[in-house]
């Protein structure tokens, strides 16, 4: 199943669909589609942007994606192995309209609500994993079965959510390339001195204009995303073990001031540099 920017061509009268994607990267645009995906990621890691937040995967990750979430993949490609990442893709009124409003199901209705800004699933992965390596042998009655088993285990699951705001109108083509493009470029960058007359015109937007626009998808500043990217990409450096110093990480990844580093550091992961050194 071809995946295109924020469209997903899901086969004629298929209620579920299961995807293997085995690449060097993932699909690597902005895209958004009508289906809820889970996805376990075997192999790979990289960065993943959902909605308006910045979140890092990798091997053995459980991620839930909401139906039209826009949503985008940035693998790392200096990774030496393949990605490898199983996915289901389903519609919630696929089986029926009223198929999971059904008493007996009641107990997903969790589930669905979560969904709609994302999630990680950070508990039960021991029992969900072994479920999505036996789908690719089953075939659709059993596939189906399968769902139903990994969504009962998630919706008693410990989980976090992927993004803390999603943009309740669905994106046009346009729209969704112009984000891309943003998305990108800010991903691609983020170790750059980057100017708001470099970041406006990636979106052929006037500054004002651009400012206004993206913080009515992203509910913040392109700024502040850009500063979440930069730290994401510093947690990344500090957990894989790099022999580089705080302050080292802090320049390649585009800050300039080592106290403003720690500071915002700390905003958003909750604690310092150093101290998330620590727990690796």
């Amino acid at each position: 199943m071809k995946v295109l920017p924020f469209k997903i061509p899901k086969p004629k009268n298929e209620a579920l669909v299961y995807q293997e994607d085995r690449e060097h990267v993932f699909y690597n645009q902005l895209h958004q589609h009508g289906e809820i995906q889970i996805s376990f990621v075997e192999k790979g890691l990289g960065s993943l942007v959902v909605g308006d937040t910045i979140n890092e995967y990798r091997e053995n990750d459980i991620l839930v994606i909401g139906g039209f979430l826009p949503h985008v993949f940035k693998s790392d490609s200096k990774a030496a192995h393949q990605s490898v990442m199983y996915t289901l893709f389903f519609d919630k009124d696929a089986f029926g309209e009223t198929f999971f409003d059904i008493p007996d199901l009641s107990s997903l209705q969790d589930f669905f609500e979560k969904s709609k800004h994302g999630m990680k699933i950070l508990s039960k992965k021991d029992h969900i994993i072994p479920l999505f390596k036996s789908l690719a042998k089953q075939n659709k009655v059993e596939q189906m079965a399968t769902l139903l088993l990994v969504l009962n285990l998630i919706s008693k699951a410990k989980t976090a959510p992927l993004s803390s705001f999603v943009y309740k109108k669905m994106y046009s083509d346009d729209e969704g390339k112009r984000m891309g493009d943003v998305f990108r470029f800010a991903m691609e960058k983020f170790h750059e001195p980057i100017t708001l007359d470099q970041v406006s015109n990636v979106a052929n937007m006037s500054k004002n204009a651009f400012c206004r626009y993206f913080r009515k998808r992203t509910n913040k500043t392109f700024f502040q995303f850009l500063i979440e990217i930069r730290v994401e990409q510093a947690s990344k450096f500090i957990s894989s073990g790099a022999e580089l110093s705080i302050s080292m990480i802090a320049e390649r990844c585009g800050f300039k001031n080592i106290a403003n580093f720690n500071r915002k550091f700390k905003q958003i992961k909750g604690c310092t540099p150093s101290q998330y050194r620590a727990k690796f």
